[in-house]
């Protein structure tokens, strides 16, 4: 099975000193998976985020506020504690309104070492309907089981609401934004793209379904094994780790800067 550890910098000769190999090797695939939204379209201009824990520790990568997904580098990612403080030297501050839940997240879930948060026309749009996702199409049947609502607040700038957000996701791993966009909770990098995936292409299916008709109902039965054969999810199946390693060697193909 494909790793998604990117193999042309073998001795991470462009790492700085004060940076582990494992941190730099995490900065390097955060920072491609920022060039991969960018490629997907799931981009928002200089808004919108993805963060990952640093190996080993209780800190986190999250993209430097005012950057656009295309700018992103391995060393411009910004480290922060569990409260947002930037740890170390960063030219770039974040977006308090990007880890406000994040960061509740990451502390309180078990397993969240990867969060994701985007408002892709799609998926924005789903989150509007007063009827929500329609599990009638096969990526969304594999989020069947997986998926809770949270009702809009507004700007998430607030922390008692990175508290709401947390009693509304309880034990599921994608969460509708009313009104928003989707949160998406992933154990690993890989399996948090993959969700972001599942979410995007059942959103997209979803909005070219209806508008064309009524959707096909699907029966419970099969939900249930959808959800639980779903290889994109499933880490005995590497729950993502070929499919982003294949979108990250698209995207060093394209722009390599991100490496450093």
């Amino acid at each position: 099975m494909t790793s998604t550890t990117l193999s042309r910098d073998p001795a991470n000769f462009n790492k700085p000193p004060h940076i582990s190999d494992s941190e730099w090797q995490t900065r390097i695939k955060l920072a491609g998976t920022y060039r991969v939204f960018a490629l997907m379209g799931w981009d928002e201009g200089i808004y919108n985020h993805l963060s990952l824990r640093v190996p080993g520790t209780e800190h986190f990568l999250i993209n430097p506020f005012g950057l656009h997904y295309t700018e992103v580098t391995a060393s411009n990612l910004v480290k922060v504690d569990i409260e947002g403080n930037i740890i170390g030297q960063s030219d770039w501050p974040i977006n308090p309104a990007g880890f406000t839940f994040h960061g509740k997240i990451h502390q309180q879930v078990a397993d969240s070492h990867c969060v994701m948060h985007v408002h892709t026309t799609a998926t924005q749009a789903v989150c509007c309907l007063e009827s929500g996702l329609s599990y009638s199409n096969f990526y969304a049947a594999q989020l069947w089981g997986r998926v809770a609502w949270h009702v809009f607040e507004g700007i998430t700038l607030r922390s008692d609401e990175g508290d709401r957000i947390l009693a509304s996701a309880g034990n599921k791993q994608v969460l509708m934004l009313k009104n928003h966009g989707p949160v998406v909770i992933g154990a690993t990098l890989a399996q948090a793209f993959s969700l972001m995936w599942l979410v995007n292409r059942a959103c997209e299916v979803q909005l070219a379904t209806c508008s064309m008709g009524k959707p096909l109902t699907i029966a419970q039965p099969v939900l249930d094994g959808c959800s639980r054969d779903s290889m994109n999810l499933d880490p005995r199946f590497g729950a993502g780790e070929d499919a982003l390693a294949a979108f990250l060697r698209l995207a060093e193909r394209q722009d390599a800067s991100f490496r450093y």
